[in-house]
């Protein structure tokens, strides 16, 4: 269940979809997110009420049109994990939206079950069992 932040600079809709999808991709493909597991805001940036900043930190060079996406998702995966993730991120960026691997900056933040209130002000992740049943089949008034 990751949660996805991407904020870009005057990138558009369909460049933003694109990377919604290329996330949302390698998402699937790396650490084995369900395909209807997609929970995302995509905020595209004017550059008058709200702009983004960047330099070349560690020898990166960004500009313009960089992508800042934050993933938020339970711990536990390895760090060769991750790194297939930002990989193939930066690929399907690439590849759906034109977004050069150098613009593509991804943090992960991890957390634990009890961060987690997927609606009807539950801790669904809280309970084992209740952790394989989807939020709308109906949970236990108070659970």
């Amino acid at each position: 269940m990751p949660f996805v932040r991407i904020d870009t600079l005057r990138a558009g809709p369909e460049r933003l979809a694109a990377l919604g999808r290329a996330v949302h991709d390698a998402l699937t493909e790396t650490i084995g997110i369900p395909p209807d597991d997609r929970f995302q805001v995509l905020v595209d940036h004017d550059g008058t009420s709200g702009t983004l900043r960047c330099d070349d930190y560690l020898g990166v060079h960004r500009d313009e049109g960089i992508a800042y996406i934050a993933i938020t998702l339970r711990s536990g995966r390895t760090p060769a994990q991750k790194q297939a993730l930002y990989r193939r991120t930066a690929e399907l960026a690439h590849a759906y939206a034109g977004t050069e691997p150098r613009n593509v900056f991804v943090v992960l933040t991890e957390n634990e079950s009890a961060d987690w209130s997927l609606g009807e002000g539950v801790a669904q992740y809280l309970d084992t069992a209740l952790s394989l049943r989807r939020p709308s089949a109906g949970l236990p008034a108070g659970r």
